[in-house]
């Protein structure tokens, strides 16, 4: 069974960094699509952050080029998303999500989110 439990929200101010964490189980890194996503109150859910399965290219949102950072320690089954310089429009519930194919805005599998507010 694949489990995705993410970790690390809190509330922090803007220009300052939190550091997102996501414990899978249940699959192979390598032969999945893992994803970070967020939904803001009242808004759609939206792609963060992607590394493709096929050749590990990792694909981030414009808005947040150069301000995130995805990595994963696949020998842990750990991904984290660093991100730093973080604006109040940052605020959202993020999830960490995983495809058995590709990046997509329907992955396979979604954690239970973890809460990351941004104050101004």
């Amino acid at each position: 069974e694949v489990q995705l439990v993410e970790s690390g929200g809190g509330l922090v101010q803007a220009g300052g960094s939190l550091r997102l964490s996501c414990a899978a189980s249940g699959f192979t890194f390598d032969d999945y699509a893992i994803a970070w996503f967020r939904q803001a109150p009242g808004k759609e859910r939206e792609g963060v952050s992607c590394i493709s399965s096929s050749d590990g290219t990792t694909y981030y949102r414009d808005s947040v080029k150069g301000r995130f950072t995805m990595s994963s320690d696949n020998a842990k089954n750990l991904v984290y998303l660093q991100m730093n310089s973080l604006k109040p429009e940052d605020t959202a519930v993020y999830y960490c999500t995983a495809d058995h194919s590709r990046c997509k805005y329907g992955m396979d599998y979604w954690g239970i989110g973890t809460l990351v507010t941004v104050s101004s």
